[in-house]
C-alpha cells in the first residue's frame, strides 16, 4: 500500500455523506478504510437513487476502495467480534446522533480503555454537546442555523436552493479530515490518541468570515442577495446570454472592469457602478442578452478579465484543464465491470495511494472473513 497515510486503519461506522467522503480522502491517501455495516441491508446510502449496476452510484463514488464488514450493532455478540479490528484501529468515524455509541458501548470511552491511541471523531449536524444537540437536521437546516442561506436565497417568490451540499461536506467532511490529520500529529508527539467532535454547523460559520465581521463591527446584517458577493454588485454577477446560458461575471478589480465594460461595449455613463449599481446591472444584462454564449466566451477569454461561460457538469468532465492536470484519471468500477470517473479528490499527487487507478466500492459484507475471526 502507497500513500502518506499507508499503515493506518480506519473504521468508518458513518454513513450516507459527510463521513464516508471524510474516509475517502483517507482511503485515497493510502489507509485501509473498514466500513461497520448493518447486515442485510447495509448503510442507507447503497439504495439512493440513481442506481449504477446493482448499487446507488452515489454509494460507490463515496466508497470506491474501501472494505465492507456487516455486524449487527445492537447485538452484544456481534459488537465483541469488532473488539480486534478496534485493538489494531488507528481512526475511529462515526455519524450517530449525541449518545447512540454510549449505547451501544462503541463511545470513545470504552474504545480508548481498549487502544488508547485511537483517534476517534464524531460527525453531527450541531455537536456533542448544546440545546440543539439531539435535534433532527439536514445540510438546508445547517446553513440556515448557520446564517449562511440568508445572504443569498433568491426572490421571495422564487427562492434558490444552494447548489451544494454546504455543512455535510464543507461543515463536516473537511473539518473531519483536517483535524483526524492534526490528531495525528498529536499522537505522534504524546503517543495517545484524542476524542474530535464536528459540528457541521460549527464548520459553516468560516464562510461567513465577512459577514460575521460586517455584522459585528456595524451591527447590520447583510440582506438577501445584497451585497458585493451575493448579488449587489454588477462586478460579480451571472448575466444571461441569447441562447439562454450564463455569463459568470467577476470583474471586482478596477483593471478587470475596466476591461470587461469596454469588451462587452456597455455605455460609458454605466461605467461608474458606485452611481447606481443596479441599473448598471440591468444595462449589462440588456447587453449579453444581445448575443449567445459562443459569442462572448471568445471574447471574454481574450480579455482576460475573470469573465467565463458557465458549464454544465458534462462540459466540465471534458474540460481541457482537468484532463492536462489529470483530475478525472481514477476510475470507478462496478462489479459488473463498467467505469466512471472517481470522484476527484484534492490531494496532491505525491501523497495519494499509487495504487492501481481502477477500484470499486464493496459489496455488502465482502470482507467479514478477513476481520471478523
Amino acid at each position: 500500500m502507497t500513500g502518506s497515510l499507508r499503515g493506518l486503519k480506519v473504521l468508518d461506522f458513518s454513513t450516507l455523506l459527510p463521513g464516508p467522503m471524510a474516509t475517502l480522502f483517507l482511503a485515497e491517501a493510502g489507509a485501509e478504510v473498514i466500513k461497520i455495516e448493518r447486515p442485510e441491508t447495509g448503510e442507507d446510502m447503497r439504495h439512493y437513487p440513481p442506481s449504477w449496476g446493482d448499487s446507488s452510484v452515489n454509494f460507490s463514488l463515496l466508497n470506491r476502495g474501501k472494505k465492507s464488514v456487516s455486524v449487527d450493532l445492537k447485538n452484544k455478540s456481534d459488537r465483541e467480534k469488532l473488539i480486534p479490528l478496534i485493538e489494531g484501529a488507528d481512526i475511529v468515524v462515526e455519524q450517530f446522533r449525541p449518545g447512540v455509541m454510549t449505547r451501544l458501548g462503541l463511545d470513545y470511552e470504552s474504545m480508548n480503555k481498549i487502544n488508547s491511541k485511537i483517534i476517534y471523531c464524531s460527525i453531527s449536524g450541531f455537536g456533542q454537546d448544546g440545546p440543539k444537540k439531539n435535534l433532527a437536521g439536514h445540510d438546508i437546516n445547517y446553513v440556515g442555523d448557520a446564517g449562511l442561506l440568508s445572504l443569498s436565497m433568491g426572490a421571495k417568490d422564487n427562492p434558490v436552493l444552494p447548489p451544494a451540499l454546504i455543512a455535510d461536506i464543507a461543515g463536516g467532511s473537511y473539518p473531519a479530515v483536517v483535524n483526524i490529520l492534526l490528531a495525528l500529529r498529536e499522537r505522534d508527539l504524546t503517543g495517545k490518541g484524542c476524542y474530535i467532535d464536528i459540528a457541521m454547523t460549527d464548520g459553516v460559520l468560516p464562510f461567513l468570515f465577512w459577514a460575521l465581521g460586517k455584522t459585528s463591527a456595524s451591527g447590520v446584517n447583510p440582506e438577501n442577495g445584497n451585497d458585493r458577493l451575493t448579488g449587489g454588485s454588477p462586478r460579480y454577477q451571472l448575466y444571461a446570454t441569447l441562447d439562454q446560458r450564463f455569463v459568470a461575471a467577476g470583474p471586482l478589480e478596477d483593471k478587470f472592469w475596466a476591461k470587461f465594460v469596454k469588451v462587452i461595449g456597455l455605455s460609458e455613463e454605466y461605467w461608474d457602478d458606485s452611481i447606481d449599481a443596479q441599473e448598471t446591472i440591468r444595462q449589462i444584462a440588456l447587453v449579453i442578452q444581445t448575443q449567445s454564449a459562443t459569442y462572448w466566451e471568445p471574447i471574454l477569454k481574450e480579455a482576460d478579465c475573470c469573465c467565463s461561460i458557465v458549464k454544465n457538469v458534462g462540459e466540465a468532465l471534458g474540460d481541457a484543464q482537468f484532463k492536462d492536470r489529470g483530475v478525472f484519471d481514477n476510475t470507478l468500477v462496478s462489479q459488473s465491470g463498467d467505469e466512471i470517473p472517481a470522484v476527484p479528490i484534492p490531494i496532491t499527487r505525491v501523497l495519494k495511494s499509487q495504487e492501481p487507478s481502477r477500484k470499486a466500492a464493496p459489496l455488502l459484507g465482502e470482507h467479514n472473513d478477513e476481520f471478523l475471526k
